[in-house]
């Protein structure tokens, strides 16, 4: 198994709009092969000190069974519709592929 946090910064007033994306392509993620979990994730306000909020920033946070599942992800058509959908709104987006320790 292999874990993914993707971390998506939209424009300013634009996340709404980018969850609203997003989640109309999730069924179709969790229906591919290998996908144990897909799911978007914003900043709350916790009063922890240490904490970084970015109201721009989407955490998606993502189970596959392995790289090769992922990497079939990114090549899904209606992962290249969805990213053209949002291509106007997303100002940047880091990924980090995690395994179990």
């Amino acid at each position: 198994m292999i874990i993914v946090l993707a971390s998506i910064t939209v424009k300013a007033g634009k996340t709404e709009e980018f969850l609203r994306a997003f989640n109309a392509n999730v069924p179709a993620v969790l229906e591919e092969d290998g996908c144990l979990e897909y799911m978007p994730t914003v900043d709350i306000e916790s009063g922890i000190p240490v904490q970084i909020s970015d109201a721009n920033l989407i955490t998606i946070c993502e189970k596959w069974e392995s790289l090769d599942h992922l990497k079939a992800h990114l090549t899904a058509p209606h992962m290249l519709a969805y990213r053209e959908k949002v291509a106007d709104i997303v100002e940047g987006t880091t990924l980090k592929v995690l395994s179990p320790a």
